[in-house]
């Protein structure tokens, strides 16, 4: 039977913390669902469909390398329905210090309690990536900052059209 693994997140932007999950969550699984999360309280930076496009341009090398098949999917509840709806049995969760471990462990409880058939599986963030955090990104990429060491080139070029305002 297919092992398949669904790797929930804003992806807002994807960063190397991302991509280092994903190739790591690659050797784990069959299949790879990534779920963008669209919640209608949030404002997100880029818009739920150039964040799946940007997913699924930047995970192909990724898919490629590890033969797994990698998808890229929308949800806007839990995720662990989400997790159920794709059938994946493993929920991936990325952490990268002792503040994530505490949140991560207490969700994966919650999770646990509501999809007992939904294994969480955490992976702690590449020494390289685990001061990556979208927010940071997105503070440093809005104040004119380099994103360089943080996202990949298509990354920076959807941000940097993201944040052209219109002259009047």
């Amino acid at each position: 039977m297919a092992r398949t693994g669904f790797y929930p997140g804003s992806f807002d932007p994807v960063t190397y913390g991302h991509l280092d999950i994903i190739a790591r969550s690659a050797r784990l699984v069959d299949k790879l669902v990534l779920g963008v999360g669209i919640h209608h309280g949030k404002q997100s930076m880029l818009p739920a469909e150039t964040r799946i496009a940007l997913l699924e341009k930047v995970t192909r090398p990724i898919a490629e390398h590890t033969g797994i098949k990698i998808t890229v999917a929308t949800f806007d509840g839990l995720a662990v329905d989400a997790a159920r709806q794709h059938h994946a049995g493993i929920m991936i969760r990325g952490i990268r210090d002792s503040t994530d471990f505490d949140y991560e462990v207490q969700l994966g409880q919650m999770n646990a309690a509501l999809a007992p058939d939904i294994e969480t599986v955490f992976l702690a963030a590449s020494p390289a990536t685990r001061m990556i955090a979208s927010s940071l990104v997105k503070q440093i990429a809005k104040m004119g900052g380099d994103t360089t060491l943080f996202i990949p080139k298509e990354a920076q070029e959807v941000m940097a059209a993201a944040l052209v305002k219109p002259s009047h």
